[in-house]
């Protein structure tokens, strides 16, 4: 999908390649460099080994192509970049169809579209979520949107991880100092109840391992993890494992309660953020099949087993060296269940592609899996991906789960939402609040955590500010929020003056202005965005283009009237071009998981 001049390029310049018609890539505009007067560029780079021509030669090619076009008003060109200024009426026609058709339908032709599984969130049944699964559940959930618009059919998991070494512990230390208590007792939610125990079992392990340092001096410099199974807490956490998994009924019915009550949380807290899964597994229920694929792969001589009884495997010639799949005891490690599980989706859904959202100091364990799987020789191991992400802290600095330091996501957004409903009510100057004024400010809230975990490059180590992102001015969700609102405040007003939109008597031919046809040619840049967004699967191009976008509205409106226009013709093409805006943001913003209040 193109504008239609670039897409007459696409075939002129295969013609010209001798490419056959279903192999014609899609042209699409990209913003031209601030000091050339153009309306978009034609990237010759990008499309080099499309066309299977040198870039400044297919430069020459488009340029003269698009000079003898009557739609065209001026070419030039860069290098390999060709700018591009069209008459007032085609730009606008041609820039309104075009990101309408992005609006209204998949941007991948159906050769391209794939089956996608996608796993994010993935949870630990032993404290609330936190403001680092917020991050994971923004992009997750974005990534798969925008998978979703580009065509590909995709189904949204979760890997709840509910069993485990740190599951026990968060269940010793209740059995240790529960006294009964419950999430109803208590006044607490579940998963904010067991998280307490969490904190409570790591400070006395802290204690003990003070006073094994405290009775030996050689195990000053020993590892906490080493002294771990040496403490009497530590030991005992490892038996309750045991227990566990052998099927301890008095265990397993702990377990099940705890876990309700973390489960029950976690609904509530996915519910406030919007966040849904097709399908959610419980490592509980798939870490059984990892070990019966770890045993067959030791019986046909992929793994092998130490002279402890471990078993591993050998990754040595891809650098990952040997990892442990078993341990001496016979119990299941990380891996293992994740070796299961892969196998359970794969085979459930039949994806074309399974990504993984996880944290980055997760690459090389995602590097082993996948080795693995190809060890196991399963050919769609290569199709796999580890979609990964840097920190989210806060300025007070990083977070840490066990010390009871982290933000928890529900205490997260009561924040926002007050300060977001501080700064609605700023704006209304001691005017009578709306009725509506709580949903307005939770709306506005959620869209400032998401916008502001979003903006970011996945990659990026992120400081995550709650004043800064519900702004209402500057690189934030609610600016782009307010853009949306203010359109429609716009045509509200139009309306009560009785002129309601007639796009039949549109003339875009009288948007000539420069920021006319700025905004319109952002506009038709909304694909551009996408496809770029989905080449790197990172959502934060969207974020940049929706700013771009709001901030170029901003400038038009600035300098023009839409109900004060001239004429009828004037105030028509004014009038769809601002309807345009606000569905491409309405339609990037529901992307990013983001509503859009009717006023702010």
């Amino acid at each position: 999908m193109s504008l239609e001049i670039l897409k007459s390029l696409g075939v002129a310049l295969a013609g010209d390649s001798g490419l056959p018609a279903d192999e014609i890539p899609s042209i699409l505009p990209e913003p031209p460099p601030p000091n050339i007067d153009a309306d978009f560029t034609v990237n010759c780079f990008r499309l080099a080994q499309a066309f299977k021509r040198r870039p400044d030669q297919l430069a020459e090619s488009a340029e003269r192509t698009l000079a003898s076009m009557p739609e065209v008003e001026k070419v030039g060109r860069v290098k390999a970049f060709v700018n591009v200024r069209m008459k007032p009426a085609e730009l606008h026609r041609q820039c309104a169809k075009f990101a309408e058709g992005t609006l209204s339908q998949p941007f991948l032709p159906e050769s391209r579209r794939m089956r996608i599984l996608v796993e994010f969130s993935s949870p630990n049944t032993n404290k609330p979520l936190h403001l680092g699964h917020l991050r994971n559940n923004a992009i997750g959930s974005s990534v798969s949107s925008l998978l979703s618009k580009a065509g590909h059919k995709v189904t949204r998991t979760n890997l709840v991880n509910d069993r485990g070494i740190h599951i026990c512990k968060s269940m010793l230390a209740y059995r240790l100092h529960g006294d009964g208590i419950t999430p109803e007792s208590a006044g607490i939610k579940g998963d904010h109840l067991v998280g307490d125990f969490y904190v409570k079992f790591d400070k006395e392990l802290k204690a003990q391992i003070e006073e094994l340092r405290a009775s030996d001096p050689k195990l000053k410099n020993v590892e906490n993890d080493e002294l771990f199974a040496r403490t009497s807490i530590g030991a005992a956490a490892q038996d309750m494992l045991r227990k566990w998994e052998s099927g301890d009924k008095a265990t397993v019915e702990l377990w099940k309660k705890m876990n309700s009550w973390v489960l029950d949380g976690f609904s509530q807290t996915y519910a406030r953020m919007g966040i849904s899964f097709d399908k959610i597994y419980f490592e509980s229920d798939t870490y059984l099949r990892g070990k019966e694929t770890v045993e067959e792969g030791l019986r046909k001589g992929v793994f092998g087993r130490r002279e402890d009884g471990a078993v591993f495997t050998d990754l040595e010639k891809s650098s990952l060296g040997k990892k442990i799949l078993l341990r001496p005891d016979g119990t299941s490690v990380y891996i293992t269940q994740d070796i299961g599980t892969t196998l359970l989706k794969q085979s459930e859904f039949s994806p074309d592609q399974q990504i993984w959202v996880v944290g980055d100091e997760q690459i090389h364990h995602f590097k082993t899996l996948f080795a693995i799987m190809k060890q196991l020789g399963h050919p769609w191991a290569d199709r796999l991906v580890h979609l990964s992400y840097g920190m989210v802290n806060l300025p007070s600095g990083r977070m840490k789960s066990r010390e009871g330091t982290v933000v928890d996501a529900d205490d997260l957004f009561d924040e926002l939402f007050s300060l977001a409903k501080n700064a609605t009510l700023e704006r209304f100057e001691g005017k009578e609040p709306p009725p509506d004024i709580d949903s307005r400010a939770e709306t506005i809230a959620m869209g400032a955590l998401k916008f502001m975990l979003l903006k970011f490059n996945p990659k990026t180590t992120v400081t995550f500010d709650p004043q800064a992102s519900v702004k209402f001015e500057g690189d934030t969700g609610p600016y782009v929020q307010y853009a949306c609102a203010r359109i429609s405040s716009i045509l509200r007003k139009c309306e009560e003056k009785g002129v309601a939109y007639a796009p039949e008597l549109a003339n875009f031919a009288a948007l000539s202005s420069r920021e006319e046809r700025e905004l319109s040619v952002r506009a038709a840049i909304y694909q551009s965005a996408l496809s770029l967004a989905l080449e790197k699967l990172d959502t934060s191009v969207i974020s940049s283009y929706l700013l771009d976008l709001a901030k170029s509205f901003s400038r038009f409106y600035r300098e023009h009237s839409v109900l004060n226009a001239d004429d009828p013709g004037l105030r028509n093409a004014r009038m769809g071009l601002s309807i345009l805006v606000r569905d491409i943001l309405k339609d990037g913003l529901a992307i990013l998981g983001i509503n859009v209040p009717e006023a702010m």
